[in-house]
C-alpha cells in the first residue's frame, strides 16, 4: 500500500516537471519563430522535442491512472464472522475434515509480532499481506487453493509451521475443554467459575468496596490514592487466594479483565486477556466467558 502511494506520487512529481519542461521548449519554440531565418532548425528541433515529451506525459499520465485504479482494489477478507459457542466446534470441524491428501494442507500459528512465514507467502501470494493484517491467527491452506483461512484463537499456541494432510486445529485452542478455572477479576469486583467441558459447576464471586473518586475536603489526594491502593491490594490478594484455592485441580486456568490490575494475577494463569465484563460478579462473568471464547474467522 505504501509503495503504491510512494510510486504514485514520484509520477505526479515527475509529470509536473515534465510540463514545465515543455512549457519551457514551447516558449523557445514561438521566441524561434520570430527571430531570424537561421533559428528554423534550432525551432524545428524544439518542436520535436515538445512532441516527444507530449508523448511521456501521456504515457506517465496512463501509468498514474493504472497505479490509482490498482489503489481502488485493495485486498479485503472473502468472508468475516465472529463465531461463538456451537458455531465455532461447526468451523473447526469444516477445516478438520478436509482431506488434502499427502502434505496438501499447509497450518501456520502467525504471532502478532511475527514475520509471516515464507511457507505462507508462497502458497497465498499477494493474500499472505491479509495474514499480516489478521494477526495473530491460526492459518489454514490447501495446495489447491481451495481452503484458506485465519482464525483468531482465544488459546494462543507457541508459533508453528507444519504441512500435513489435513488442518490441525486443536480443540482445546478453541473452547473450554477439560476442567477448566476461569475468573474474572476488576478493580471492585471478582468472579470465578470452574467448567467442566464447558459447563460451569463452581461459582465464587465477590465486590470490594474501593475508592473511586476523590471529593473536595476530607482526605489530601496522596492520602486519598493511597487508600485507594490498599483496598484494591487487598481486593487483588483475596482474588489471587480464590484464584490458587479452585486451580489446585484445575487443567488450566485462565483470568480475564482490567488491563490495570490483570497483570497482579498473570503469574496464576495459563492464559489470561483483557475484556469489558461490567456489573455484579455472576453476570459480569458469563459476559466475560462469552467474549473470551469467540473465534474471528477471516476468508483469505
Amino acid at each position: 500500500m505504501l509503495d503504491r502511494l510512494l510510486g504514485r506520487r514520484r509520477l505526479k512529481e515527475r509529470i509536473a516537471e515534465l510540463e514545465a519542461e515543455r512549457e519551457s521548449l514551447q516558449a523557445q519554440a514561438e521566441s524561434a519563430k520570430e527571430s531570424r531565418a537561421d533559428a528554423v532548425s534550432a525551432r524545428q528541433e524544439a518542436e520535436r522535442e515538445v512532441n516527444r515529451l507530449e508523448d511521456r506525459v501521456t504515457e506517465l499520465e496512463d501509468r498514474l491512472d493504472r497505479a490509482e485504479g490498482d489503489a481502488e482494489t485493495e485486498l479485503n477478507y472473502r468472508h468475516e464472522e465472529t463465531a461463538r459457542g456451537g458455531r465455532i466446534e461447526a468451523v473447526a470441524d469444516r477445516l478438520r475434515s478436509v482431506d488434502a491428501g499427502r502434505e496438501g494442507a499447509l497450518t501456520a500459528f502467525v504471532a502478532d509480532d511475527g514475520e509471516v512465514p515464507e511457507p505462507v507467502r508462497e502458497s497465498l501470494g499477494d493474500r499472505s499481506s491479509l495474514v499480516a493484517d489478521a494477526a495473530p491467527c491460526l492459518v489454514c491452506a490447501d495446495d489447491a487453493g481451495l481452503v484458506a483461512a485465519a482464525l483468531s484463537l482465544p488459546i494462543e499456541p507457541e508459533p508453528f509451521v507444519e504441512w500435513d494432510d489435513g488442518f490441525r486445529v486443536e480443540p482445546s485452542w478453541v473452547r473450554p475443554t477439560g476442567r477448566l478455572c476461569f475468573a474474572l477479576v476488576r478493580s471492585d469486583t471478582f468472579a470465578l467459575g470452574v467448567y467442566e467441558d464447558g459447563e460451569r459447576v463452581e461459582f465464587a464471586g465477590f465486590e470490594s468496596h474501593v475508592m473511586n473518586e476523590h471529593s473536595k475536603g476530607g482526605f489530601s489526594q496522596d492520602r486519598f490514592e493511597r487508600r485507594r491502593d490498599n483496598q484494591i491490594a487487598e481486593h487483588l490478594e483475596e482474588a489471587a487466594e480464590t484464584v490458587e484455592e479452585h486451580a489446585a485441580d484445575a487443567d488450566r486456568v485462565v483470568i480475564v479483565g482490567e488491563k490495570s490490575v490483570l497483570g497482579e494475577l498473570r503469574d496464576l494463569a495459563d492464559a489470561t486477556a483483557r475484556v469489558d465484563a461490567t456489573g455484579e460478579p455472576e453476570p459480569a462473568l458469563e459476559h466475560a466467558f462469552s467474549d473470551f471464547w469467540r473465534v474471528n474467522v477471516r476468508g483469505l
